[in-house]
């Protein structure tokens, strides 16, 4: 499923995880993909992988896209600069007249996150510092991107979180730093759609699944080639899937021309699959969120049966 000609998307947080998945698929649609992060060849970031096993930078982004059949152009920007993101806008302005798709992917919190800590005992700085990462990057990029965006009707916002509405609302994530955080953009999703709508643009909130990123990955002391082996420390792992998974349902939602019934929604990679005929790099099509809750959360032993 192809974009159309010209197609022209910023993904912001392209640098590894979903981020990545998500700008090489849509490479891989024909897109020009502008590529943005803060961690360069030159210049690694502080999310705290310097010594990181793989390529983690915006330009092994860019190229990667590039392989895949788009044009890939790498911008380190951080994102929590709004002059930097003027800048940045001013440039896809200047080279290309168009933005058609926004997808803000910034976050990088993992690290200032102490999992299942009340907040009184949570480093209040690290939690503050979350919060600007995951909030204040996407609200900094939407002031200055959706201009762009609405020049020409049709344009798409694109908000990645962890975890559906169905499943955040009911579901204490973890503290409330992480929590809030990971809520959030699915707010703004609907407040994109509120905003947006009458423009002709869309805005969806999109969760992956069990994300096998680079961080993920080496948590279990795997790679993508032999991810199964985590599977003995964590047999739930099974229902993992990769970056790209992600990417091709927002790839397919991007090329969609009814994709306007999608506006303000809260989807998952494994919903988009379902409804775009999807599969996984592997071919299977994991369906994460509702693994999680009828078997992980329920307590069941990990089977994947009819699940991926």
């Amino acid at each position: 499923m192809g974009l159309p000609d010209a197609t022209v998307a910023l993904v912001a947080g392209a640098t590894r995880g979903a981020g990545r998945g998500i700008a090489v698929e849509l490479g891989a649609a024909g897109a020009t993909v502008y590529c943005t992060g803060r961690s360069t060849r030159g210049r690694p970031s502080g999310y705290g992988r310097p010594g990181a096993p793989r390529p983690e930078t915006i330009e092994d982004t860019a190229d990667l896209v590039t392989a895949a059949g788009g044009v890939g152009i790498a911008v380190p920007t951080d994102h929590l600069d709004p002059d930097a993101v003027a800048r940045l806008v001013a440039r896809i302005d200047a080279d290309r007249g168009r933005l058609d798709i926004v997808v803000n992917d910034v976050f990088g919190g993992d690290f200032l996150t102490e999992w299942d800590t009340p907040v009184w005992e949570h480093d209040l700085t690290d939690g503050l510092a979350l919060l600007r990462l995951a909030i204040d990057t996407h609200l900094i990029t939407a002031h200055h991107a959706f201009p762009l965006l609405v020049r020409r009707p049709g344009g798409l916002v694109v908000e990645v979180t962890d975890g559906t509405a169905a499943y955040n609302d009911r579901h204490y994530r973890l503290n409330a730093f992480y929590d809030l955080a990971k809520t959030a953009p699915i707010r703004l999703a609907r407040s994109w759609a509120h905003e947006l709508g009458p423009h002709g643009a869309t805005a969806v909130a999109v969760t992956p699944g069990w994300l096998r990123s680079e961080v993920m990955l080496d948590e279990y002391g795997v790679t993508e080639e032999d991810w199964r082996l985590a599977c003995v420390r964590e047999p739930h792992f099974a229902i993992s899937e990769s970056p790209r998974f992600v990417g091709r349902g927002i790839a397919a939602l991007a090329a969609d021309p009814a994709r306007a019934r999608w506006q303000g929604a809260s989807t998952s990679s494994g919903e988009l699959a379902r409804e775009y005929g999807l599969t996984d790099v592997d071919g299977s099509r994991p369906d994460a969120w509702r693994y999680v809750v009828e078997v992980q959360d329920a307590g069941l032993p990990a089977d994947t049966t009819g699940y991926r």
